[in-house]
């Protein structure tokens, strides 16, 4: 294996700065450190613009989630010369969020969660999220570069203290987006198509429109998209159809758009 390209994002900037340094001191890896999710994304495109692609992120589980008390790191040195300092502080970005957007923009990039404490929930979360791994930020240097080197060969890592919660987390997961699925199944075509729109946020006259239908009758499938999916409201019928994997109806300009727009260019 080459040489190890790291990104730690972190909006502490003493720890982020100082992990970083003693990352630095390892004669295969390459560090850099970014302040918030923004930073990180900017970093990450410059990379893959100069063909200098990251191969880990180590993110913070609570980016974003403003002032904490100091965290330390044992036997940590000073910032050391030739390591990339932090960008200005940008808007909020939670942590899982990055890691989603890594996943789904830069699949070649492993992302580790660097936590506080211990959350099966959290890190059964980010594994859903695309995370492969979840390490506390009081664990040894040791610990930490044997698992960025364990991800990068396709490895999980999460303490052996959390494995249980973890998957007993991920099985209910797993357990919820079944039943969610079963209730969706249970909508006829039309209703699917009904909630595909609501999930893209289309009110009922938009929805109306699309479907060359009346607000009456648009107004009754919701009705009954609720009644169906045991919910009371259209947010939580959004929630529960993300949960089983329904994704929103595809927004394209309407015939009137187009003709429209031909006019202006003729």
């Amino acid at each position: 294996m080459g040489r190890i390209r790291v990104l730690v994002v972190d909006d502490h900037r003493i720890f982020a700065e100082s992990l970083a340094a003693a990352l630095a001191a390892e004669p295969d890896v390459d560090v850099s450190a970014a302040g918030s999710g923004p930073a990180a994304q900017r970093c990450l495109d410059r990379a893959v613009a100069d063909n200098r692609r990251y191969d880990v992120l180590l993110v913070d589980a609570d980016l974003g989630a403003g002032p904490r008390p100091p965290v330390t790191l044992a036997a940590v040195p000073p910032l050391q010369a030739g390591t990339r300092p932090l960008e200005p502080r940008d808007p909020v970005m939670d942590g899982l969020a990055l890691v989603e957007r890594v996943r789904a923009e830069h699949p070649g990039t492993r992302t580790v969660v660097l936590a506080e404490r211990d959350d099966p929930l959290r890190a059964a979360r980010a594994l859903q999220a695309g995370a492969s791994g979840w390490v506390a930020k009081d664990c040894s240097l040791s610990r930490l570069l044997a698992v960025v080197r364990g991800v990068l060969r396709d490895e999980t890592h999460l303490p052996p203290a959390l494995l249980t919660g973890v998957l007993r987390e991920l099985t209910a997961a797993r357990r919820n987006r079944t039943e969610s699925e079963r209730l969706v199944e249970s909508l006829t075509p039309r209703e699917q198509e009904v909630l595909r729109c609501m999930v893209a946020g289309l009110g009922r006259k938009a929805v109306a429109e699309r479907l060359f239908l009346s607000p009456h009758t648009v107004r009754t499938h919701m009705q009954n998209v609720l009644g169906k999916l045991g919910v009371h409201s259209t947010l939580a019928a959004v929630a529960l159809a993300r949960r089983a994997g329904v994704g929103p109806v595809e927004l394209v300009p309407s015939a009137g758009d187009v003709v429209e727009r031909r006019g202006q260019l003729s």
